[in-house]
C-alpha cells in the first residue's frame, strides 16, 4: 500500500496498524465497557429499576432486559452491516459508535423506579435495545476494517477485538471493588452504579472524533460500493458459509457471557463478598487481554481452525472442573484459578475468531456477513447466558448447571469447526487443481 490513497478527490493519509487497531477498538471500549458493567451491577440495578418482592425474581427480570438488548442485534447488524458494505468501513465504524453513544447516555441519565414508576425500567429497557442495536453492526464493520488495513497479519489486526474486550472486563472490574468497598450500600443505589456510565459518556465523543478522521481501506476501494440488498445477496449466495460462522462463534459469546456472571454468580450463589467474583474476573480480563493477540498472531502462521478446535475441546473437557472447584472451596483463588483458565481458552479460541470470520465472506458482504452471523451467535446463546445461569440454578439447586452450558455450546461450535476444516481443505484442493485443469 502506498503513502497516499486517493478517493471520491480527498487524498488520504496510510494509517499505520496501531492507528488502525485504535481507530477500529475505540468503540469496541464503549461497546464491550456497557455491556460487562451492566453485568457486573445487576444485583444493583435489580433493585434500582427492577424492585420485586423476591431477589431471584428481580435478577431474572434484569437479566431478561439484559437479553432484550440480544434481539435487536441481528436487525442492527443488517441495518449496519448493510451500511457499511455499501457506503465503507469508516461510514459504518462512524454510525455504530453514534448510536451507542445515545444508549449510553440514557443508561446514566435515567432516574431510578422509586423516583418515576415504571418509566424507569422501560428506559432502561430502550436504553439496552438502542445499545444492541448499535453494536449488532459494530463487530463486523471493525473487523473488515482492521482485516482490509491489515492483510498480511489479518489475524493478528482482528485479535485486538478481544483483547479489549478483556481489558475492558479488567476496567470494569475495578469499578466494581471500587464500588463494592468504597461506598455503603445505600451510596450505590443511589448514585454510585452511575459513575461507570459517565465514564462511558466521556469514550463516546473521543471515539467519534477518532474514526470521522479514519481512511477507507484499500479492499473496499478497489472492490468499489456494490449494488443492491446485502442482506439478500448474503442470504442468497453464501448460507453456508453463514450458518458456520454462526456455530463458529456460539463458544466465544456463551463463555464470555458466563464469565460476564461470576461476580453475580459468587455473590449470590457462592455466598462470597463483591470484591471476590470482581477480582477474579478482573485478572482472568488482564489474561484474555494479553493473550487474544498473541493468538491472534500464531493463527497467521498456522491453520486457523486447528486453534480453535483444540481451544473448544478444552472448554469441553474443564468446564464442570472450573465450577466444581469454586462450588467446592468457594474462595477467592478457587474463582480466580477458574476466571484465569477459562479466559485463557477463550483469548485461544476469540483471538482467531474474528479474521477465521472475515474469511468466509468477500469484501462486498464481509461486514455484513461478520455481523449478523456473530450478533445472531450473541442473541441465541450470549445474551441470555446469564438468565438462563441463573434459572438453571434456581430450577435444579445444582450450583455446578452453568459448566453444563459451557459445554454444550463448546461441543456445537467444535462440530461447526469441523464443517469450516472440511471446507478449506475442498477450496484448497480445487484451487491446486484448477491451474491444471486450465
Amino acid at each position: 500500500m502506498g503513502s497516499n490513497t486517493a478517493t471520491g478527490g480527498a487524498v488520504q493519509p496510510a494509517m499505520t496498524l496501531r492507528h488502525v487497531v485504535i481507530a477500529a477498538t475505540i468503540g469496541n471500549v464503549l461497546e464491550w465497557f456497557d455491556f460487562v458493567v451492566y453485568g457486573f451491577l445487576a444485583v444493583t440495578i435489580s433493585q434500582v429499576f427492577f424492585p420485586t418482592g423476591d431477589p431471584t425474581v428481580s435478577l431474572l427480570v434484569t437479566f431478561g432486559a439484559f437479553g432484550l438488548a440480544y434481539l435487536v442485534r441481528p436487525l442492527g447488524a443488517i441495518f449496519v452491516g448493510s451500511f457499511t458494505d455499501k457506503h465503507g468501513r469508516k461510514a459504518g465504524l462512524t454510525l455504530s459508535i453514534a448510536l451507542m453513544m445515545l444508549g449510553t447516555s440514557l443508561m446514566a441519565l435515567t432516574p431510578s423506579y422509586a423516583a418515576i414508576g415504571i418509566a424507569a425500567p422501560i428506559l432502561i429497557t430502550l436504553a439496552r435495545l438502542m445499545q444492541g442495536f448499535s453494536v449488532g453492526g459494530e463487530f463486523g464493520s471493525s473487523v473488515a476494517f482492521l482485516m482490509e488495513h491489515g492483510p498480511e497479519r489479518r489475524g493478528f489486526a482482528a485479535s485486538w477485538q478481544f483483547s479489549v474486550a478483556g481489558l475492558i472486563t479488567a476496567i470494569a472490574s475495578l469499578f466494581g471493588v471500587a464500588l463494592h468497598t468504597l461506598l455503603t450500600h445505600d451510596q450505590l443505589l443511589s448514585w454510585g452504579w452511575r459513575l461507570p456510565y459517565f465514564f462511558g459518556m466521556l469514550v463516546g465523543p473521543a471515539g467519534l472524533y477518532i474514526r470521522s478522521r479514519l481512511s477507507e481501506t484499500p479492499e473496499f476501494l478497489e472492490a468499489g460500493p456494490p449494488e443492491g440488498m446485502r442482506i439478500r445477496e448474503l442470504l442468497s449466495k453464501h448460507p453456508l458459509p453463514l450458518v458456520l460462522g454462526i456455530g463458529a462463534s456460539i463458544i466465544s459469546n456463551s463463555s464470555f457471557y458466563i464469565l460476564l456472571y461470576i461476580p453475580t454468580y459468587g455473590e449470590k450463589t457462592l455466598h462470597l463478598p463483591a470484591y471476590t467474583g470482581f477480582t477474579a474476573t478482573f485478572i482472568g480480563g488482564v489474561v484474555l487481554a494479553v493473550f487474544a493477540p498473541l493468538f491472534g498472531h500464531w493463527s497467521d502462521k498456522i491453520a486457523r481452525p486447528r486453534i480453535m478446535v483444540v481451544t473448544a475441546w478444552l472448554f469441553v473437557l474443564t468446564s464442570w472442573p472450573c465450577f466444581f472447584l469454586m462450588a467446592s472451596w468457594p474462595a477467592l483463588w478457587s474463582c480466580i484459578f477458574a476466571c484465569m483458565w477459562l479466559q485463557f481458552l477463550k483469548a485461544g479460541y476469540s483471538g482467531v475468531l474474528p479474521s477465521l470470520l472475515g474469511e468466509q465472506f468477500p469484501v462486498a458482504t464481509r461486514a455484513i456477513g461478520v455481523a449478523f452471523s456473530f450478533s445472531t451467535a450473541v442473541t441465541i446463546f450470549g445474551g441470555f447466558a446469564p438468565f438462563i445461569a441463573t434459572w438453571l440454578i434456581a430450577h435444579t439447586g445444582n450450583p455446578l448447571s452453568p459448566s453444563f452450558y459451557l459445554v454444550v455450546t463448546a461441543a456445537m461450535s467444535a462440530a461447526a469447526l469441523a464443517m469450516i476444516q472440511l471446507r478449506m481443505a475442498r477450496d484448497g484442493r480445487r484451487a491446486r487443481l484448477l491451474p491444471s485443469e486450465a
